[in-house]
């Protein structure tokens, strides 16, 4: 049974649920979030481990294209260098899935596809994406932050001192969580784009990500 959990934000919403369901959410034009709060699968929380335990850089950009919608993505060659770690297949067959269903969902064409390890947060200040709707999902470390509408004023969006300091009005996903952040490029959505920023890390501690941006 679907399960949601409504985040009421006056005239935008954010959906947080148990289910792969819960991400259709995100095509409600009073929505800017869908959350699937997923546990990983062992196999795969146990690769993302690994990948992080090497302590190597990591940083793979594609921007696959998808002639149909039953195309399975392309995925030979991207993060060539993780392939031979064990429960990589698994692993990689989880990206391919995530992929189809972002493409079927959207309607999407063309995926720009990113995995990359961090060990700082790439975008530290609170801030709206200028694309129409982007995939996040931490395999390892900790989650991405939001804040629900009127936490901040979005016309001091990037200046540290207008920045909640609750912390308690700072939300944040868990490792596992797969969510579609609405941007404002998203037709219907302009000066509605989701507000979110990047985690810091605790000292020696690093994220394993992945992002998928709606390309066309």
């Amino acid at each position: 049974m679907l399960v949601l959990e409504p985040v009421h934000t006056g005239i935008r919403h954010q959906y947080q649920g148990q289910t792969p369901e819960t991400l259709t959410r995100i095509l409600d034009d009073q929505t800017n979030l869908a959350v699937w709060q997923r546990q990983l699968p062992l196999h795969i929380a146990d690769f993302a481990r690994l990948v992080l335990s090497l302590k190597e850089p990591l940083a793979e950009s594609l921007c696959l294209e998808l002639p149909d919608e039953d195309a399975e993505p392309d995925l030979a060659g991207f993060a060539s260098g993780l392939r031979d770690l064990e429960g990589c297949e698994g692993f990689m067959a989880d990206l391919k899935w995530l992929i189809s269903a972002f493409a079927c969902l959207l309607g999407a064409r063309r995926i720009g596809v990113r995995l990359r390890v961090l060990d700082k947060a790439m975008c530290p200040r609170f801030h709206v994406d200028h694309v129409p709707v982007r995939l996040i999902t931490t395999y390892a470390g900790v989650g991405s932050q939001w804040l629900e509408e009127g936490a901040m004023d979005r016309a001091q969006l990037g200046q540290a001192n207008a920045e909640p300091q609750d912390p308690l009005s700072i939300r944040q996903l868990d490792s596992g969580d797969v969510a579609l952040f609405k941007g404002e490029k998203w037709h219907g959505n302009e000066g509605f784009g989701l507000i979110h920023r990047s985690p810091q890390p605790a000292p020696g501690e690093r994220r394993l990500l992945l992002t998928l941006d709606w390309l066309g």
